[in-house]
């Protein structure tokens, strides 16, 4: 062989070896572009995933607070039921004392310490958001009245509360125990069958 051959040959082999590197090139940054992708696209899924868990979090804690906030709120609602005849108690004594102030002087004295009585607890109840419901001459309110029975009342408006058998109240704004009333009904209004 000659030396031009060999050259040749070399030069071949050199010529190979540069586009197979060439070509192992492009298939490394082939192989790195598609690496490089799938770890965007990774590192995109869990940002993804991590604001979805912030997102997650920071609901779950506002959920805690306000049911911390009602419980704190609305915690006393048991204890007020309690309270609540020792209410009504107290204004059924102070009702059964009208009309007999000449009854003496010591029914006048009971009636006075009974309404001391009742005042105080009436502001008690309120310094802990307690408000009673007395809602006569309003419209029926099936979510803060109970009706007690319908009454002809041709000088009130149909469907409002003529008369309150016992107070309602409420704890910051929520009820704790609905007023019983007796609602108006509508002159013309059909009889009902109570027998049914």
């Amino acid at each position: 062989m000659s030396t031009d051959e060999n050259r040749n040959e070399q030069v071949d082999e050199l010529n190979e070896a540069v586009e197979a590197s060439a070509e192992d090139e492009q298939e490394v940054e082939q192989d790195e572009v598609s690496e490089v992708e799938a770890l965007s696209a990774q590192l995109q899924d869990s940002q993804e995933q991590m604001l979805r868990f912030q997102a997650e979090m920071q609901n779950v804690r506002r959920r805690a607070e306000m049911d911390v906030e009602k419980a704190h709120k609305f915690a006393l609602e048991k204890f007020v039921k309690e309270l609540l005849p020792v209410a009504d108690s107290l204004e059924k004594a102070v009702e059964s004392t009208e009309g007999q102030e000449d009854a003496g002087e010591l029914v006048a004295s009971i009636r006075q310490g009974v309404e001391m009585t009742l005042n105080l607890f009436v502001s008690s109840l309120k310094k802990f958001n307690v408000e009673p419901l007395n809602p006569v001459g309003e419209p029926f309110d099936p979510q803060q009245h109970e009706a007690m029975s319908m009454v002809p009342a041709p000088d009130s408006e149909p469907n409002s509360v003529v008369a309150v058998v016992q107070k309602g109240y409420l704890l910051n704004g929520r009820v704790v125990r609905p007023a019983m009333v007796m609602v108006a009904k509508a002159q013309d209004a059909p009889k009902v069958d109570e027998q049914a």
